[in-house]
């Protein structure tokens, strides 16, 4: 128990050291090798910026905003996205008629529907969530497509053997815990994607409100302070949604691989 501890610690002990290093190079370099702010502020300009937002309470509502613009995209994603590459996967005639459609679209970068999201739902909430989900329904639709076409065919012809028969039964209870691992795959790739098209679409100005809309206004102030401060605070929000996601699924759905982890 002592020497668990006491890993653990120790761990701990890199990664904190780690972390101070950093700091320290990028407050030494900021103060005496650039000397600029608008260049590089340093770790103590961006740290007051961050209490300075907080004090003022307008953090939170640019976070929120941002995580509605978020939601609206994955949900929309998952609603659309999962179903399709499913029937993709499973059913040969879906996949002939859909692919071609895909492939023509998916390679067109989500920033060019920016202009059709403001025709279309104005500057509002909607216009950045549709962004979002333009970013993230390719990776999720493809991996899973991708999951259920190399599923293993003796696992679904020993399913029948069995007496599952009904294509329903057969995804549900052999086709779908196959393909997870791919179907998670590509929902955490496209949450990244998702995340990046966030922060674009809302310094673009598709909604009034976001974190991202506050760095690009803060930069238009040269406030490089604040938009380095926003750009931390991004990533680290990038960070605990990915975190959590892996966590739930690590627990929740991909319980049988733990034993396959060194």
């Amino acid at each position: 128990m002592n020497f668990e501890f006491i890993k653990t610690l120790r761990q701990k002990s890199v990664e904190v050291l780690s972390v101070l290093s950093v700091i320290i190079l990028w407050q030494f370099t900021a103060d005496f090798i650039v000397q600029n702010k608008l260049k590089l502020p340093s770790f103590y300009d961006v740290a007051l910026s961050f209490f300075s937002v907080i004090e003022s309470g307008s953090i939170f509502t640019d976070l929120l905003v941002s995580l509605l613009h978020f939601g609206i995209g994955i949900i929309a994603a998952f609603f659309i996205g999962l179903p399709l590459g499913i029937a993709m996967g499973w059913f040969k005639k879906t996949s002939r008629a859909v692919d071609p459609i895909i492939e023509v679209l998916r390679p067109i970068p989500p920033l060019a529907w920016i202009p059709f999201a403001m025709a279309w739902f104005g500057l509002t909430h909607t216009a950045a969530g549709f962004v979002v989900f333009v970013g993230m329904i390719f990776p999720i639709i493809i991996n899973t497509y991708s999951g259920f076409k190399n599923i293993p065919k003796v696992h679904v012809e020993a399913a029948k053997v069995l007496g599952c028969t009904k294509n329903l039964d057969l995804i549900r209870y052999v086709a779908l815990p196959s393909a997870m691992p791919s179907i998670i795959s590509g929902i955490r790739i496209a949450m990244g994607v998702g995340w990046m098209c966030l922060v674009a679409a809302e310094m673009f100005g598709v909604s009034g409100d976001g974190l991202g809309y506050e760095l690009w206004q803060s930069f238009h102030l040269h406030r490089m302070n604040f938009v380095l401060m926003y750009m931390l605070l991004l990533g680290f929000l990038g960070l605990f949604i990915d975190s959590s996601f892996r966590y739930y699924v690590d627990a929740k759905l991909l319980r049988w691989k733990a034993g396959t982890v060194v």
